[in-house]
């Protein structure tokens, strides 16, 4: 081998090991970045937490879903989309909600514990019994985020899961309803009903709490999410709407990317299940 065989190996090797660098830089830094985020849909959301909390401080479950509209229009949306108000937390609810679990009897309009967001605890809360008792339910909570929008109506955030059943908090021994881990397709499940019920003219992903399979909620229950949170455009008042395309007021569709990072997150959280 000569020497100056081994001199342009050498530099090959360094222009390798250098290309080799500058794509992983690329990768990590630049184009990884963006399929986990992409630009601010609503700039005032940008850096605030999309985390819920229990009165004591202990982190609850992610904002996973939001609607745009007015109270009126929430509330109606909710209600023709077959879900219920929640009614406040009281001794005689409590004690209507613990007599439902026991008896096995309906309590459709049972209450939610407090979370809170931002200090907030939140303004509106509406369920979806499963079942003859208050112990299996679709349920979401809701806080006004954003006073206006570009829509010209404030932004409520939300946070969906579903309880599957009444025990002990893994971190108080408080009793407690425990949620199913897949806070995701409460996202959807929600969503979808409006939809059905024609209550949304479109739809789309903000950033969230961040991707994770290891998330724990007050009750130290375990849930996994993608950390998006899904954004509804709700139908003002009137017929059944339509969805709306290409209307100048609405945000614009995701990108691209976010569609294949979705559904790489898809493949992760499948293999997870399948490993248990």
């Amino acid at each position: 081998m000569t020497p100056g065989f081994r001199a342009r190996r050498g530099r090959h090797l360094l222009a390798a090991a250098a290309g080799l660098i500058a794509a992983y830089l690329a990768i990590a830094y630049l184009l990884a970045p963006e399929l986990w985020w992409r630009h601010e849909h609503h700039p005032g959301l940008a850096r605030r937490p999309m985390l819920t909390a229990t009165a004591s401080g202990i982190p609850g479950d992610p904002i996973n879903v939001g609607l745009v509209g007015d109270l009126a229009d929430v509330t109606g949306a909710m209600q023709a989309a077959g879900w219920r108000p929640a009614d406040p937390l009281t001794l005689r609810s409590s004690l209507g909600i613990g007599l439902s679990v026991l008896l096995d009897r309906p309590y459709p309009d049972a209450p939610v514990s407090p979370l809170y967001f931002e200090g907030r605890m939140q303004d509106l809360a509406f369920e979806k019994p499963v079942g003859a008792s208050a112990d299996r339910r679709h349920h979401v909570r809701f806080w006004k985020a954003l006073d206006t929008t570009a829509d010209g109506r404030p932004l409520f955030l939300g946070a969906a899961s579903f309880d599957r059943g009444v025990g002990f908090s893994h971190l108080t021994g408080q009793v407690t309803h425990h949620i199913a881990p897949d806070v995701d397709s409460e996202r959807a499940v929600l969503m979808q009903s409006l939809t059905r019920a024609g209550r949304l003219v479109s739809d789309y992903f903000v950033p969230g709490s961040g991707p994770t399979l290891s998330g724990r909620n007050g009750g130290g229950d375990l849930y996994v999410t993608d950390g998006d949170v899904l954004i509804g455009v709700v139908a003002r008042p009137g017929p059944p709407a339509a969805p709306s395309l290409g209307r100048p007021d609405l945000p614009p569709a995701d990108p691209w990317w976010i569609a294949l990072r979705r559904r790489i997150w898809g493949w992760i959280t499948a293999a997870a299940s399948r490993l248990g």
